[in-house]
């Protein structure tokens, strides 16, 4: 159960990351299937954590923010197991 677990959340930052590059080449607002699937995966984490941090420049530091926060729970799943 705890590997699944690891493993989706391996997947989640895979998602994040194309996102990331996803947004330096595809419009916000595109009716791409690919696009909206990976939006409607990663809006739930990055929207929060967006809404939260201060503008930083025009950058948003959000997926790095989510893909640490990730990282760290996947750490203690592994310590948990």
């Amino acid at each position: 159960m705890v590997l699944l677990a690891y493993y989706l959340l391996e997947a989640l930052k895979w998602l994040i990351i194309v996102r990331a590059l996803m947004s330096w080449f595809v419009s916000p607002y595109s009716d791409n299937g690919f696009a909206r699937f990976i939006r409607r995966v990663t809006d739930p984490i990055l929207r929060p954590l967006s809404e939260m941090l201060p503008p930083m420049g025009g950058m948003d530091v959000s997926p790095l923010l989510a893909f640490f926060a990730i990282y760290l729970f996947q750490q203690l799943l592994i310590r948990l197991a």
